[in-house]
């Protein structure tokens, strides 16, 4: 399926795309609702100088400026724990082999199985994530969320949204509040497509079905 028939085509010239498990075929046919109010996040997307000197952390305006928009539909962050009860049945005796009995013989409760998973947005079961500026290694605590809920199955698919490699053209030409280039602050080991891409290319999402979408110039004001 073409990136114009699933999507604003104005979001094309803003925002890089990589489909991988089929995900934006499932978003487009399976949760249309969910993707129409994604692209209207997108779409409203509109970055200043300002913005991006603020390099990194919850604290930068950036991840407020999806709250803004996604909180008032609905989506929320969200934390999963659970515990993990294992059900022993033996076989019985009189029986050939292959017939175990209705009740098990022992339980085994593993408290905290699944602890700590926290995903940015979620919605029916769509997963959303933003990456603008933390250690790429945070990449791997994403996919890890998404295939837990995945593999628990809470969501069908996920998003992931981080910086595309031709913003370095703006990081080095804009300075911060202390004369050097913002390309400091935003350094190769930092979260941004390419580092994301290489990942997924490794399948560290295991089997849940992930968009990658890179923020391109076209998201900076003046810089269009």
């Amino acid at each position: 399926m073409r990136l114009e028939d699933c999507m604003d085509e104005a979001l094309i010239n803003k925002f890089e795309f990589h489909n991988y498990g089929h995900a934006l075929e499932i978003l487009h046919d399976s949760f249309a609702n969910e993707w129409n109010e994604l692209q209207t996040c997108l779409n409203s997307l509109e970055l200043t100088v300002d913005d991006i000197r603020q390099a990194g952390g919850n604290e930068s305006p950036i991840p407020k400026k999806f709250d803004d928009v996604l909180y008032p539909f609905g989506w929320r962050e969200i934390r999963i724990s659970g515990d993990l009860l294992v059900k022993k049945y033996p076989r019985q005796k009189t029986q050939r082999r292959g017939k175990f009995a209705s009740e098990p013989y022992e339980t085994e409760l593993i408290e905290g199985y699944i602890d700590g998973h926290n995903i940015d947005f979620l919605k029916n079961r769509v997963a959303f994530d933003l990456e603008w500026n933390s250690k790429d290694q945070t990449f791997d605590r994403d996919l890890l969320a998404m295939r837990t809920y995945f593999d628990c199955g809470l969501i069908d698919v996920g998003i992931i949204v981080t910086r595309s490699e031709e913003l370095n053209d703006i990081f080095k030409i804009v300075n911060d509040d202390s004369g050097q280039a913002l390309m400091r602050k935003y350094g190769a080991s930092t979260t941004w497509i390419g580092k994301l891409i290489s990942r997924l290319d490794s399948r560290r999402n295991g089997g849940c079905p992930i968009l990658a979408i890179g923020i391109k110039k076209g998201c900076v004001k003046g810089y269009e």
